[in-house]
């Protein structure tokens, strides 16, 4: 089953909210983590090889296994829609953070600032210092979001099925 139809365009209606109910995300929330993932990744498809969209974007097992081995959270509006997610995990005083997507109506919002925010609080409550999370060059715009918040480039930069991926971090 794909949870994610073709069809499903995305909405280019902007949203306005800026306040977010932030919860750890349950098995139950797989289809709207898939969703987020989707949505938020499918203008830079052509950029990324297909192994590293499906490794991006996830599917109904590999989103099942995160949310059991990783810490995620999703935002939800005031009516209950889902805007964004946003996985980490911890390990020995050194936070990852994995997956963040904000859907398009909510760019802009407050979403991703307010799921970042919530991810760094618990990492730091699970005893980390330092936070790190890697991306692509065809993000741009996370890219500013991130140095924006604090995080700056390590210099490490990996391979991510052909595409450069770069290693950036914060200290908690």
């Amino acid at each position: 089953m794909n949870v994610v139809p073709e069809s499903a365009a995305i909405i280019q209606e902007r949203r306005v909210t800026t306040h977010f109910t932030i919860r750890r995300a349950t098995a139950a929330d797989a289809a709207d983590v898939l969703i987020c993932l989707h949505e938020a990744f499918a203008p830079y498809r052509g950029l990324y090889s297909e192994e590293g969209f499906r490794d991006t974007t996830l599917d109904e097992d590999t989103v099942q296994r995160r949310i059991s081995e990783m810490c995620v959270f999703i935002a939800a509006d005031a009516e209950g829609e889902v805007a964004g997610t946003i996985g980490g995990a911890a390990n020995d005083g050194q936070g990852h953070i994995r997956g963040m997507a904000v859907r398009p109506p909510w760019a802009g919002t407050g979403a991703a600032q307010t799921l970042l925010e919530a991810i760094e609080a618990e990492l730091r409550g699970r005893g980390c210092t330092r936070v790190t999370l890697d991306t692509t060059e065809p993000l741009e715009r996370a890219m500013r979001f991130y140095e924006r918040n604090g995080y700056r480039r390590t210099g490490h930069v990996g391979d991510f099925f052909g595409m450069p991926l770069y290693e950036y971090a914060k200290q908690l």
